[in-house]
């Protein structure tokens, strides 16, 4: 039976899953566009566009790096998350 209890923390896990793979994507750009910001700032370059690609490349490669263990994490969670909906049919 679904209690509250079981939601709030199937809710929980997921969002925790959430958070745990934004930060992988997001941290890497996050970390470049700052450099990027700096070098704008001590060159006095003020292009928009400059920050964008550097950002661009960084996520993809962190996409490609990281998108194996991304997609175990979420294969592991709906196993998981299935497990548990068969444990609570019963």
């Amino acid at each position: 039976m679904l209690t509250p209890d079981v939601a709030v923390d199937l809710v929980s896990e997921s969002l925790r899953l959430v958070m745990l793979l934004v930060v992988v994507l997001v941290l890497p750009g996050l970390l470049i566009g700052l450099l990027v910001g700096l070098f704008q700032a001590a060159t006095q370059i003020n292009e928009q566009t400059l920050s964008f690609l550097p950002r661009l490349l960084v996520t993809l490669l962190a996409l490609i790096v990281m998108g194996r263990w991304m997609a175990g994490h979420l294969m592991d969670f709906c196993v998981h998350i299935f497990e548990r909906a068969a444990a609570l049919a019963v």
